[in-house]
């Protein structure tokens, strides 16, 4: 999928001095480097390389055998809320040998968006499971592929979901997208922080 990169140098305000850490999390090639940049207010910082048959031998293609590059440690942006709050967005690589780079990255987050490619929807399995296991609040988001359309409940039944995690649709080439994928994530960890205790976190 090709991105739309935003070309704004917004700087970062003096006041700025609360920043909230979002970990965009999921499978190989499901968006989520194009998800950072849409969304991000100044260039992102992508660690993406070229990729070279020498990965085939590790790495699944299938359904992503167009993908010509692949993030390798994390990609970085940042979109500011107000005067000051700011958001931090790492985009987590996807493919299983760079896992052990996850624990790191969701040291200190808010929460988490699990970006989600529906045509292969068990690739979605280890990131739902890790961050379970961690409690770290998370939302799910469909990436529109312009494949065959579930309902939310097919979704919902093939991930396992519980009720509480928020389910969207989304388009991580489209900024407007993007942002209210993470709208939904803020106002999800807002609600488990004043929810009644009896209510999982």
């Amino acid at each position: 999928m090709d991105s739309v990169t935003s070309d704004i140098r917004k700087p970062l305000g003096s006041q700025a001095d609360n920043g909230l850490k979002i970990v965009v999390v999921g499978g190989f090639g499901v968006g989520k480097t194009t998800l950072v940049r849409s969304v991000s207010e100044i260039r992102p910082l992508s660690t993406e390389e070229t990729m070279t048959q020498a990965g085939e031998e590790v790495d699944d293609l299938t359904g992503v055998s167009g993908k010509s590059a692949t993030t390798v440690a994390f990609d970085f942006g940042r979109i500011t809320l107000d005067a000051r709050n700011v958001l931090y967005l790492f985009g987590a690589p996807g493919q299983e040998r760079f896992w052990f780079l996850w624990d790191r990255l969701f040291s200190g987050a808010l929460g988490a968006v699990v970006l989600v490619d529906t045509r292969r929807i068990d690739d979605s399995w280890y990131a739902i499971d890790r961050l379970e296991r961690l409690g770290l609040p998370f939302v799910v988001a469909c990436n529109d592929f312009g494949g065959p359309r579930h309902s939310a409940a097919e979704v919902r039944e093939a991930l396992d979901l519980e009720p509480y995690v928020p389910l969207v649709d989304c388009d991580a080439r489209a900024r407007e997208s993007g942002k209210e994928v993470l709208i939904t994530l803020v106002e999800h960890v807002r609600h488990l922080l004043t929810a009644p205790t009896e209510e999982p976190v």
